[in-house]
């Protein structure tokens, strides 16, 4: 039973961890990643549509994007998403391709970049909590002796510090890559 609790807790708190994963892969460290532009959304016809659904993205060079769209009359609307989301780069367009040069980050652009990962792990330390609290009120809830709750909840909190470390481990990885040059 102590087990089944302990699943429960370790399921959870693995979305949340690959979600937090997800989200460092959104950061930039100076190198184009297509994963960049997952929240860009274009107006297709009035829809504010995910760029991915309108267009190909490619990495023809380490620091450079390509988005082909499958529609060329969506050119502009691809240039001007890309631009109005505030990503940092300038996008251009060659008639058929719109490109986008990863600039050379500077030491400030660094660390602003580490905070927002700090704040990401920060939010994925809060998503770990709220799973520790709501497995703990499930064995509140199933009545059990309370040696038995007492043990259970002790188990769920070496799966909360074990996770708080791989969410520490993390940061601390992302962080290095940001900070290199």
């Amino acid at each position: 039973m102590n087990n089944d609790y302990k699943q429960i807790a370790i399921e959870k708190m693995n979305k949340a961890i690959k979600n937090l994963e997800e989200r460092f892969t959104t950061v930039r460290a100076g190198r184009a990643n297509p994963s960049m532009l997952d929240d860009v959304m274009v107006s297709y016809y009035g829809t504010p549509t995910p760029i991915k659904q309108v267009a190909t993205i490619f990495v023809p060079e380490a620091r450079q994007l390509s988005v082909k769209p499958f529609d060329k009359n969506l050119l502009g609307a691809i240039e001007k998403a890309i631009f109005e989301a505030n990503l940092g780069v300038t996008p251009n367009n060659n008639g058929e391709t719109v490109f986008i040069t990863i600039p050379q980050l500077t030491e400030e652009r660094r660390r602003e970049l580490v905070k927002i990962v700090k704040e990401y792990a920060e939010e994925g330390r809060i998503a770990i909590r709220n799973i520790r609290r709501d497995v703990i009120e499930i064995v509140k809830d199933d009545e059990l002796p309370e040696d038995q709750e007492k043990n259970i909840i002790d188990i769920i909190q070496e799966v909360v510090n074990d996770y708080n470390k791989k969410i520490e481990e993390l940061t601390k990885e992302k962080e290095k890559e940001l900070m290199e040059i």
